[in-house]
Formats: structure tokens, C-alpha cells, sequence
């Protein structure tokens, strides 16, 4: 759905151009106060599904901003986060099934350890929180670069809200990895049903296209033909 918002923005804001500022700058403060924001709820969520969707309002905040500049860097910043995100969160929301169904718990303090019993799934768990913080060489970083960019030619000081925001992403990143993989188990959870090869392959259809992306960004962005 936030990236269905993200696609009717940029079909609404080309029929707008150029901006009205009374129409413009409401907007694009409420996208830049909602990043610091939802970013600064997920420190303290304690249930994992609501922290990975407070994640995605996060980061479709930075869409908002990119699009109502209106500039190429700007929507293909939009784009490339987009579909970059869509594939990271999708993947984010799996592997919480996979803990769901074992522990039937969504509660962070509940379910830790898990790394022991199941290496290979915190493998994933590993990979895909590091692309959600937009580690290089992932397109989600190329697609925050962008749109940091865009928003700092448009108006210097954003850089500190979007700076602040990134550091705040990296943060609840490795707080829900730790939360989930790191630690002592509880006693309760010493014996699990084990993972199985649908789950692994869920998880490989997502993150191999984000893989395969960072070798072809132009087939998304545009502008590396």
C-alpha cells in the first residue's frame, strides 16, 4: 500500500508542476518530521511486526520529500527506494512469520537466541537488516544517496534531519537483529520445529533481485545506461 502512495504521488505531483510553496513546503515538512519520527518509535517498539511496519512509513517518508521536489535525481531516488524497500520490507515481514509460527510470540523480549537453532535463517535475518540500513553497495543506498541529495540541493539544512533519520535506521536495525538472533534463549523455546526449504526460498526470491540489482541499477534508476 505505501508503495502504491508512492506511485499515485507521482502521477498527482506532475500534474502540479511547478508547486504551488502554500502547497509544497506543509508537505514536505510533515515527510521530514514523519521520518525523525516513525524512525524514533521503532527504538521502542516491542513488538516485531509493528517495528519492521514503522520502518516502512520511515523510509516511504523519504519517498514524499524526493517526489515533491520534482527533479530527475529525486524521482529516480523515489523509484529506486521504492522498489529497494519493497523487496527489504517484504523480506523483513517473512522472516517474522517464520519466528510467529515457531514461537507464536511476536514480543522481543520473549524470543532471543535464536541464532543457536536456527544459523542459517539468522543468516537471512544478518542480510536483510543490512539492507534495510542501506549498507553499500545495496540499491537502497543508492536510492537514499539520491534522494539525500535532491533534498540537500533543494534546501541545505535537511541534510541534518535526513542524516539524523539514517543513523536512527541503522540503530533499530541491528536493535531488532540483536533482539531476535543474540542472547540466551528461554527454556520454553529450547525446542523448535525447524526451518524449511519454502521459507529459505522465499527468502532467496527477495533478496536475490536486490543482489542482482546492484550489478544493473540502470534497469530501475535510468540513469546508468
Amino acid at each position: 500500500l505505501l508503495k502504491l502512495g508512492g506511485y499515485g504521488l507521482i502521477r498527482i505531483s506532475s500534474m502540479l508542476n511547478p508547486h504551488p510553496p502554500n502547497l509544497m513546503f506543509p508537505i514536505m515538512i510533515l515527510a521530514l518530521w514523519g521520518i525523525l519520527m516513525t524512525s524514533s518509535i521503532c527504538l521502542r517498539q516491542t513488538d516485531l511486526k509493528a517495528l519492521i511496519a514503522y520502518s516502512s512509513v520511515s523510509h516511504m517518508g523519504l519517498v514524499t520529500a524526493a517526489i515533491i521536489v520534482q527533479t530527475p535525481w529525486g524521482l529516480t531516488g523515489a523509484m529506486t527506494l521504492m522498489i529497494a524497500h519493497g523487496l527489504t520490507s517484504s523480506a523483513l515481514f517473512a522472516l517474522a512469520n517464520t519466528n510467529y509460527e515457531r514461537t507464536h510470540t511476536r514480543t522481543l523480549l520473549l524470543v532471543r537466541g535464536l541464532q543457536l537453532i536456527f544459523p542459517l535463517m539468522s543468516t537471512w535475518w544478518l542480510l536483510t537488516n543490512l539492507t534495510n540500513m542501506a549498507l553499500p553497495p545495496t540499491i537502497n543506498l543508492l536510492g537514499e544517496l539520491f534522494i539525500i541529495s535532491t533534498l540537500f540541493n533543494w534546501s541545505p539544512p535537511t541534510i541534518i534531519i535526513t542524516g539524523i533519520g539514517t543513523l536512527i535506521t541503522a540503530t533499530y536495525s541491528l536493535y531488532m537483529f540483536l533482539m531476535t538472533q543474540r542472547g540466551s534463549i528461554s527454556t520454553q523455546f529450547r525446542v523448535l520445529p525447524p526451518t524449511h526449504t519454502r521459507e529459505h526460498l522465499t527468502l532467496t526470491l527477495h533478496l536475490l533481485p536486490l543482489g542482482l540489482l546492484i550489478m544493473k541499477p540502470s534497469l530501475i534508476s535510468g540513469l546508468f545506461a
